[in-house]
């Protein structure tokens, strides 16, 4: 059996997709929008059993707050952010939640449905909406502009609607055309008019960073009654990325130095400095001054510098991190976005 024991905090009702499930009294997915609390916690565990499919709620506290928003024992796990996990290693799919930052999103089946559908042969990833994620997009303006426009109901605060100009900027950044704006720069737009909006846009000089919703993704949170959360945007149309750097020990080492300094955000962290020429480090694309984020997939947060060291040394001749620059570190930072490592399949 193993246990996991989330430490964060619950402020959104269970909501409900309704899909045809094809079998007669068979559930549907609900959907928890969790969001992180201090002094709070989850007050479930996810547990793997033996004889039993699939990942596994259990231990719902009495009056807890899993259980005043309707998570129920013996519920099944089904997806986490918007990512199928029913196939997934037990270990990994507790990472993902607790490598999920402030909020996270998990979609799960009651215990009756989910053995009723295994039994049928059912394809349980079918039940699920194929994508949940707004889109966060950088753009640099040419001659012409960003390459968008905005609209938006007369009279209205914080409903915008974008047209994309075909093959300019803003497509090539990956706007959905008909997409809806929901931050500018990391901040929320609810609170701006349209002229607000145009001089906020005005003052971003050649550049801005949009998060958007596809009208899909935004109609999916709509008529459950949510926003749309930040924390799960795709940012595989960005610039900036996370590197993964697999290496081999040689007989010198793996060729670098890991050293605990203070990141621009105020908290500490952990960086890659003194990268030998030659070494398996470089040679895996290491850059001086890069920030590690997780170690064989596993997230660093909240470990010191001593358990980040046992845990790269933890196999004797590999290891693989997970790597950001310092722009890339940068650019998360100035939008708000945190840690953007986990926002990745």
């Amino acid at each position: 059996k193993f246990e996991f024991n989330p430490k964060d905090g619950i402020d959104n009702p269970a909501l409900s997709l309704a899909e045809d499930t094809d079998g007669e009294g068979m559930g549907e997915p609900r959907f928890y929008l969790l969001s992180k609390s201090s002094g709070e916690t989850f007050g479930f565990c996810l547990h793997e059993e033996l004889g039993c499919q699939g990942h596994i709620i259990r231990q719902v506290e009495l009056g807890g707050l899993a259980q005043r928003r309707g998570l129920q024992d013996g519920d099944r796990l089904l997806q986490v952010n918007g990512h199928f996990v029913d196939h997934m290693d037990h270990h990994r799919v507790v990472q993902k939640i607790k490598a999920s930052g402030n909020q996270v999103l998990l979609a799960v089946l009651d215990s009756d449905s989910y053995q009723a559908a295994k039994a049928l042969g059912r394809d349980l990833s079918e039940m699920l909406p194929d994508d949940i994620h707004p889109r966060l997009c950088h753009i640099t303006r040419d001659k012409s502009g960003f390459g968008f426009s905005v609209s938006g109901p007369e009279g209205m605060k914080g409903i915008f609607q974008l047209s994309v100009q075909q093959d300019g900027p803003a497509e090539r950044a990956g706007v959905p055309p008909g997409s809806w704006l929901l931050e500018l720069n990391g901040v929320s737009v609810r609170s701006y008019s349209h002229t607000q909006l145009t001089r906020k846009i005005k003052q971003s000089g050649s550049k801005v960073t949009l998060l958007v919703a596809s009208s899909a993704v935004e109609e999916f949170y709509r008529l459950r009654g949510l926003q749309v959360p930040a924390a799960l945007a795709d940012t595989s149309w960005l610039p900036f990325k996370v590197r993964e750097l697999h290496m081999v020990k040689g007989p010198a080492g793996y060729g670098f130095l890991l050293k605990e300094e203070d990141c621009s955000s105020g908290a500490t962290g952990q960086f890659l400095w003194d990268v030998d020429a030659g070494l398996p480090a470089e040679q895996a694309g290491m850059k001086e001054g890069d920030r590690l984020l997780a170690v064989n997939g596993e997230s660093i947060e909240g470990l010191d510098h001593q358990q980040t060291v046992l845990r790269i040394c933890a196999r004797d001749d590999q290891v693989t991190l997970l790597v950001i620059d310092p722009a890339s570190d940068e650019f998360y930072q100035s939008v708000g976005f945190g840690d953007p490592a986990w926002s990745c399949p």
